[in-house]
């Protein structure tokens, strides 16, 4: 499958598209005489509602992040891997989105307290654009003035990664790493990496509170629907990754 289509099918798959979609058919079937195809309706406008809380997406990411864990011991890291997520488009051309950007000041961070050196990871995520690895070495040496020693960028995703970016180190003679990503997205990156046999250390930057139930935690805002959205990626995600793998 390629990415372009992946793109299009999560689009599809998740909120708020099907919730809209699935309101618009209940919509068109009330109209039509079927009285319950209203509760139906209804029932999609609040799912958008509650998953626009901060109760709801605090509730998802932690249900993410308690897999993680904590970190290994018995693994001496050989570098630091930090994996791309977004890409950001503006007047000046495509750069870091900021998921991106949390991941590399996580690395750069790294790098300054271990001296361990950096791979980036990360192909091309929409036609025209580079890889998304080569605007986040440049990012690194740019805005953190911190060297990336290996580019890697032709991985299409998180199984991708773990691949070529083990290959890359194994060929350097490093069995291990530290691996930079967000805190939700790191148990299934861990796992990809354990498939191919590379030993990683997860090293998230920041992880979520557990969520407050307070009057004001009930109070939808459109970022949180953005938090819950990438939660359910991630969910939908692991179980791709657990029917293919």
């Amino acid at each position: 499958m390629s990415g372009e289509l992946r793109q299009y099918l999560t689009v599809l798959a998740l909120p708020p598209v099907l919730p809209l979609l699935l309101a618009f058919l209940f919509g068109l079937l009330a109209w039509r005489g079927r009285r319950w195809a209203g509760a139906g309706a209804a029932l999609c406008a609040l799912l958008l509602l509650v998953l626009s809380t901060p109760v709801v997406a605090g509730l998802l990411a932690w249900s993410l992040e308690r897999g993680l864990g904590p970190p290994p011991t018995a693994i001496t890291p050989g570098a630091i891997i930090i994996l791309g997520a977004e890409v950001a488009h503006g007047l000046d051309g495509p750069a870091p989105g900021p998921l991106t950007l949390e991941r590399l000041r996580t690395g750069a961070a790294l790098h300054r307290a271990t001296g361990l050196p950096i791979l980036v990871t990360g192909g091309v995520l929409s036609p025209g654009d580079p890889p998304i690895a080569a605007l986040m070495a440049r990012s690194l040496a740019d805005d953190f003035f911190t060297p990336a020693r290996w580019v890697e960028p032709r991985a299409a995703d998180t199984r991708e990664n773990a691949s070529f970016s083990a290959a890359l180190l194994a060929a350097e003679g490093i069995t291990a790493a530290l691996l930079v990503s967000h805190a939700w997205h790191l148990p299934r990156a861990r796992d990809a990496f354990a498939r191919v046999g590379f030993a990683v250390i997860p090293a998230p930057g920041l992880r979520s509170r557990p969520p407050g139930f307070g009057a004001s935690q009930w109070l939808p805002r459109a970022d949180h629907l953005a938090e819950s959205w990438f939660a359910l990626r991630e969910w939908a995600g692991r179980l791709v990754y657990a029917l293919r793998d």
